[in-house]
C-alpha cells in the first residue's frame, strides 16, 4: 500500500534557506534583488552589517572573495587566492598554492593629501564580476564615488581589480595613487617546481587633478608565477571585458524562460559556476569542484556523474573538452582483473585518491559517460568512450550480490554516513547507465543493446525487492539493508523514472523528518545537509510528475540561494565546508530544469524523449538555444484546454509541433 502524500504537511514544511548563522531558515533576510540591467544587486541599508563569500574561477586561478559591509557602511574584503597548477608538497588533492590577502590598494590613495574616509556603500552587484559602489566624504567639500570590480582573469593566473573614482563634489580635488603592491617568493622546499612568485601590482599610479563630475581609473592584480615564467602584460579593462564575454556566452545558451524571473536568473548563474571552474592543467582541461580544496583533479561523482552530462546542453566547448578528458583519464585505469577504478585522479593527472574504497565509482562513470555520449551527439567521442562504458557496466555486473543489486564499499559521502554493503544510489546509477548504454549500442552499431535493456529491467525488479521498505511509516526505500532511518538519497530512483514508490518517497522527502528549516537532511535526526541531495530530489520529484510540489520547493530554494544571505549559487554542505560554492552542484541545479522540468532524456545522437512538467500556475515555459545533440534548438510549452500541452521544438527552419496530454512523453528526432 502506497503512503499518501499529506499535502497539508508538505505545504507547511519550511523550504531550505540560509540564516545569518550559516544555516537554512525562512526567517533569513533577503538582501539581494534582481538588477534591472542583469545580475543581482544588494542595495545596502543604513546600519545593516552583513558578510558573504563567493567563488569565481578562470583557467589558471580561482578566488574566494570574502566581503561585506559593517554597521557604519564601510566595505571590507579578503581575497583567498588559489593557483591550481602551482603545486605544493606533498602533491596531494589539496596541494594548490593558496594564499589569503586583505591587501586593499585604496588604503594608500589620498584626496587632497588625506586618506579616503567616511565610506558608505551604496550597492554591491554580481554578474560577471563582484562590483561595489561607494561614496566617501572627506571633509565638507571632497566627495567622491568609487566603483570597485573584482573578477578572475579568464586565461591568466590573476585576480583583476578595477577602481573608478568620480568627483561628486563641487571643487577640484587632487588624487594621488601610489605605486604600492607587494612581491612574495615562496619557500622552494614547499613547491613541486620550487619557489613561486606572487605579485600584488598597482597599474595607473600617479598624481591627478580631478574636476567636478570627472572620473579617473586605475587597476590592481594579484598574480602568481612558476619559476622562469615571465609576468604577463595585464590590461584590466580587457580582462574585465573577456570575463563579461564568457559570462554573456554562457547566459546566452540554454536560456530558461518562465513566468518566474528568479528561476530564470538562478539558471543563468548556475551555468556560469558550472562552466567556469575548469583548469588548464598539464593533463588537459580538468573541471574542479573548487572550495579552496579541490582543483586540478577529477572525481567520479562531481565530474563524471554530476556535471559532465550537463555540458552538451549549454554547448560550452571547453566544458565538453573537459568532460571527454575526464572520462579518458578514468579509462587509463581499466584492467583485465576488474579491480575498481579510483574515485579521484589528482595532481593534474599524476596521481590518484582512493581513500574510501569503491564508492560505486564504476556506476557513476558509466551513468555519466553514457548520458554525455548521447547528448553530445558526437559519434567519434562516443566511440572513444564506449570501451570505458562497457568496462564499467561489466564491473558493476560483477559486483552484483546474491540478491542482484550492486555491492560497494561506500557511496559518494565516503563513510560520513552508513551505506551498508550495497546502497540504493549505486544500483540506481547502474540501472540508468544500462538504459543509456542500450540506446548508445544501437547508435554505434555495437552488440549489447538488448542485453543491457534486459539487465536494466531485471535490476529494477531486484532493487524493489531489496530496497523497498516501510521506513518511519513511509512506503519508500531503505538506503541499505537494515537501514531504518530516513535518508535523503531515497530520492535517486525518482531521477531515473523509477516510480513504484514515488508517493511514499515524496512524502518522506518533504516530511519534517528530512526537510527542515536547515534544508534536506542527509539523515533524519542529524543536522547535516548537502545541497546535492536536495537538487537530486527536486529533479526526481519533477520526473515522476509531482510538478507543483517540485516547483513550490524549487522556487523557495532558488529565492534563497539567489537573493538570500549567501549568493548566488548552489552550495556544497553544512556544517562541512562553510557552504562552499562547489561547481558541480550548479550543474545539478541546471539539470533540474533540463531533465526534470522539461524531461529531456537522450535516446540517440539526434533524438530524445521529452516529458514537460508545466506548473499549474504557468501558461507557458521555454528553453532556448539548447546546444545538445550538436544542434541549437528551442523547446516551447504552452497550456491548452482539457489538460493538454502544445509542445513546439524549433531547430533552425525545422519545426516540430505536437499536442500531448499533460504528463505524457513525446519522442523527438532532430
Amino acid at each position: 500500500m502506497k503512503t499518501k502524500i499529506n499535502s497539508g504537511i508538505l505545504r507547511g514544511v519550511v523550504a531550505a534557506t540560509i540564516a545569518v548563522t550559516g544555516m537554512f531558515s525562512m526567517s533569513a533576510e533577503q538582501y539581494w534583488n534582481l538588477a534591472p540591467g542583469g545580475g543581482i544587486e544588494w542595495p545596502v541599508k543604513k546600519g545593516i552589517s552583513h558578510s558573504d563569500h563567493i567563488e569565481m574561477s578562470g583557467k589558471k586561478v580561482s578566488t574566494v572573495l570574502r566581503y561585506g559591509v559593517d554597521s557604519v557602511g564601510k566595505f571590507h574584503i579578503e581575497k583567498s587566492m588559489v593557483w591550481p597548477m602551482l603545486r605544493t608538497i606533498p602533491n596531494n588533492t589539496n596541494a594548490s598554492l593558496m594564499r589569503r590577502y586583505a591587501w586593499n590598494p585604496l588604503d594608500a590613495v589620498t584626496l587632497n593629501g588625506r586618506a579616503l574616509t567616511n565610506e558608505k556603500v551604496d550597492t554591491i552587484s554580481i554578474e560577471s564580476a563582484l562590483e561595489v559602489t561607494s561614496h566617501f566624504r572627506n571633509g565638507a567639500y571632497d566627495n567622491v564615488k568609487v566603483k570597485r570590480t573584482f573578477n578572475p582573469s579568464t586565461e591568466l593566473p590573476s585576480l583583476i581589480e578595477r577602481y573608478e573614482i568620480t568627483n561628486t563634489g563641487k571643487k577640484t580635488i587632487y588624487v594621488e595613487i601610489p605605486q604600492g603592491g607587494f612581491t612574495t617568493t615562496t619557500d622552494p622546499a614547499r613547491g613541486v617546481a620550487g619557489a613561486y612568485t606572487i605579485n600584488g601590482t598597482v597599474t595607473g599610479s600617479g598624481s591627478y587633478k580631478l574636476e567636478p563630475g570627472k572620473s579617473l581609473t586605475f587597476s590592481a592584480d594579484i598574480t602568481a608565477l612558476a619559476p622562469g615564467e615571465k609576468r604577463p602584460n595585464i590590461n584590466a579593462d580587457a580582462e574585465y571585458m573577456k570575463r563579461g564575454e564568457l559570462v554573456n556566452e554562457l547566459m546566452g545558451s540554454l536560456v530558461l524562460e518562465t513566468p518566474d524571473s528568479v528561476l530564470n536568473k538562478m539558471m543563468d548563474f548556475a551555468k556560469v559556476r558550472a562552466c567556469e571552474s575548469i583548469y588548464a592543467t598539464k593533463g588537459g582541461p580538468l573541471h574542479g569542484p573548487g572550495g579552496e580544496s579541490y582543483y586540478a583533479a577529477i572525481w567520479a561523482n562531481d565530474q563524471a556523474e554530476y556535471v559532465n552530462p550537463f555540458f552538451p546542453y549549454v554547448g560550452y566547448d571547453y566544458g565538453n573538452a573537459s568532460a571527454l578528458n575526464s572520462y579518458l583519464h578514468f579509462a587509463r585505469f581499466m584492467n583485465d582483473e576488474y579491480k575498481p577504478i579510483p574515485s579521484s585522479i589528482i595532481a593534474e593527472g599524476d596521481d590518484i585518491w582512493n581513500g574510501a574504497g569503491d564508492r560505486g565509482d564504476g556506476a557513476m562513470i558509466a551513468y555519466g559517460a553514457s548520458r554525455y555520449a548521447l547528448a553530445s551527439g558526437n559519434r567519434e567521442e562516443a566511440l572513444k568512450l564506449w570501451p570505458l562504458i562497457t568496462w564499467c557496466l561489466e564491473y558493476c555486473n560483477k559486483q552484483l550480490n546474491k540478491e542482484g543489486v550492486v555491492a560497494s564499499d561506500s557511496d559518494e559521502l565516503e563513510g560520513r554516513f552508513p551505506s551498508g554493503d550495497a546502497n540504493l544510489c549505486t544500483s540506481t546509477l547502474y540501472y540508468d547507465a544500462l538504459i543509456s548504454a542500450s540506446y548508445l549500442a544501437k547508435e554505434l552499431g555495437k552488440p549489447g543493446a538488448a542485453k543491457y535493456a534486459q539487465q536494466a529491467a531485471q535490476l529494477r525488479k531486484n532493487m524493489d525487492k531489496y530496497f523497498a521498505s516501510n521506513v518511519e511509516g513511509f512506503d519508500t526505500y531503505a538506503y541499505y539493508k537494515g537501514n531504518d532511518v530516513l535518508r535523503s538519497w531515497i530520492c535517486i530512483p525518482l531521477t531515473v523514472g523509477i516510480d513504484e514508490r514515488a508517493d511514499g518517497t515524496i512524502a518522506a522527502l518533504f516530511s519534517p523528518r528530512l526537510w527542515t528549516e536547515n534544508g534536506m537532511l542527509t539523515q533524519a535526526g542529524s543536522k547535516t545537509f548537502w545541497d546535492r541531495s536536495t537538487l537530486y530530489a527536486l529533479r526526481g520529484v519533477y520526473n515522476v510528475g509531482a510538478t507543483d510540489k517540485a516547483t513550490e520547493y524549487l522556487k523557495k530554494y532558488s529565492n534563497t540561494r539567489l537573493l538570500g544571505d549567501h549568493v548566488p549559487y548552489a552550495i556544497e554542505a553544512w556544517p562541512e565546508g562553510e557552504q562552499r560554492h562547489l561547481s558541480a552542484e550548479s550543474g545539478l541545479y541546471a539539470r533540474i530544469i533540463t531533465e526534470g522540468m522539461f524531461g529531456i532524456r537522450p535516446t540517440g545522437f539526434k533524438s530524445f524523449t521529452l516529458c514537460p512538467r508545466l506548473p499549474s500556475e504557468w501558461n507557458n515555459m521555454a528553453l532556448k538555444h539548447i546546444r545538445a545533440f550538436g544542434e541549437d534548438f528551442d523547446i516551447n510549452v504552452e497550456r491548452q484546454p482539457k489538460n493538454q500541452l502544445k509542445v513546439t521544438v524549433t531547430n533552425g527552419s525545422k519545426v516540430i509541433t505536437k499536442t500531448i496530454k499533460d504528463g505524457s512523453k513525446m519522442a523527438v528526432k532532430l
